[in-house]
């Protein structure tokens, strides 16, 4: 059995929930992971923004985080999807608001995608706002509605300080959070976080 393999089966169908600024890199280090442990992506934020097309809302529009009781009625159906059933999750951000990440482990262990780590990208501040105004004139990632304005863009920061690194606490006191440097380039950040993985999972 080669290296990966053996992870894969460490892993199991575990979930590895990862965090960060926006602009960090989360949904670049998800696909990967996703590939590596031939998992399913479930980002919060994308099925939130779903949920806002389909019913016409904005919820997040202003860079808020979506409320904890909505959050809940649109995020956690995902979990028992059968389709997800006998393969590994990697989470993008599931669980951004305080409190949250208590219901998010209860229900990974229920669905059977026991929480198996935590992963904080660390970005600073200036380096984050540098991406933002990258892409901003049309360099990086395709925009979203909530990347287009400096205002939202600063509120989400925001947020993530005042609502989502208190989160990251309850995980370091759980023993489950990884912090990784992602000033690096895509792969060195990939190769690094599935470095740290493989400590979490021997």
């Amino acid at each position: 059995m080669d290296e990966r393999d053996l992870l894969k089966t460490k892993l199991g169908t575990g979930s590895i929930n990862i965090f960060g600024l926006p602009m960090c890199g989360k949904d670049t280090v998800g696909e990967k992971l996703a590939a590596y442990f031939d998992g399913k992506l479930l980002s919060s934020g994308a099925m939130i923004r779903q949920y806002e097309a389909e019913n016409r809302q904005a919820l997040t529009a202003d860079g808020s985080l979506a409320p904890t009781d909505l959050f809940y009625e649109i995020v956690l159906p995902y979990f028992d999807k059968a389709e997800l059933k006998n393969s590994p999750l990697i989470l993008s951000s599931v669980g951004r608001w305080s409190g949250e990440e208590k219901e998010i482990l209860r229900k990974t262990i229920e669905s059977g995608h026991p929480t198996r780590a935590v992963i904080y990208l660390k970005l600073a501040k200036a380096e984050v706002i540098r991406r933002f105004m990258l892409n901003l004139v049309g360099a990086g990632r395709e925009q979203r509605a909530d990347d287009a304005s400096l205002k939202v863009f600063l509120r989400r920061l925001n947020e993530f300080n005042q609502k989502t690194l208190p989160v990251l606490e309850y995980y370091r006191e759980k023993g489950l959070l990884i912090e990784i440097d992602a000033s690096g380039s895509r792969e060195e950040v990939f190769e690094k976080t599935l470095a740290e993985i493989k400590k979490k999972l021997k």
